[in-house]
């Protein structure tokens, strides 16, 4: 999983580096898959469920789960990048939100907000905390600057499968499973502009805010260890 995750998130950099005003959200999963050929590693969303790409490309009421097509990105959009890889028999998780050029203060301020609530949960990830220490941490840094957690997707457990127990919820939601030295996690924050509630949209795959508001998504895979939690992507 470590050598995984050290291509996922070296693919993911360089695909944010590429986002741009007039690029098509495809062209970003075509450099996905160019990418995944040279390293000789395998998407683990593409045929997920049915799911069609190899990255989810989600722009700004898009939470999570949007497919790549022939939408142009546009100034002032934000464009949440999510993305799995299959290694050696593991997989590893990431996301990152980024802006397409110059953005309103609201949405830098959250995307910031998002990316510092992940670092703020990673830091519960210790022996003897709970998967509720993650998610209470998250959303206190959240709701404590104005913005709302997403609370109808939740962060999981990660390894031989794409999705394992335990979840891991963003929000306070009970104490939940005990972190042990050796767990592995996708920890990952969605975070609104707005109302937290989430709608689906026609593709049966996209999930937007239900207000219309603009969401970010930050998501890091862990390893639970004795001392510091280690990031693997």
């Amino acid at each position: 999983m470590r050598e995984g995750g050290g291509m996922l998130a070296e693919m993911l950099s360089a695909l944010a580096s590429e986002v741009r005003p007039g690029i098509r959200t495809r062209e970003l999963d075509e450099m996905v898959e160019e990418w995944m050929a040279q390293k000789g590693v395998v998407a683990s969303f593409k045929g997920y469920n049915g799911f069609p790409a190899s990255v989810c490309v989600s722009v700004n009421e898009e939470v999570v789960h949007g497919i790549p097509g022939e939408r142009l990105l546009r100034q002032g959009d934000i464009v949440s990048l999510d993305l799995g890889v299959h290694h050696r028999g593991f997989h590893t998780d990431a996301a990152i939100t980024v802006p397409v050029g110059e953005v309103s203060e609201e949405a830098r301020q959250l995307i910031e907000t998002t990316r510092e609530s992940l670092l703020e949960g990673i830091r519960q990830a210790r022996p003897g905390n709970h998967v509720g220490d993650i998610g209470a941490a998250i959303q206190r840094y959240v709701e404590e600057r104005g913005f709302s957690v997403i609370r109808e997707y939740t962060g999981h457990g990660v390894g031989r499968q794409l999705h394992e127990d335990p979840q891991v919820p963003n929000f306070m939601c009970g104490r939940g499973a005990m972190l042990r030295p050796g767990m592995t996690l996708a920890i990952e924050p969605m975070v609104a502009a707005g109302d937290w509630r989430t709608r689906v949209g026609a593709d049966k795959w996209v999930v937007l805010t239900a207000d219309g508001s603009p969401a970010a998504h930050f998501e890091h895979t862990i390893a639970v260890t004795d001392g510091e939690p280690e990031v693997f992507a």
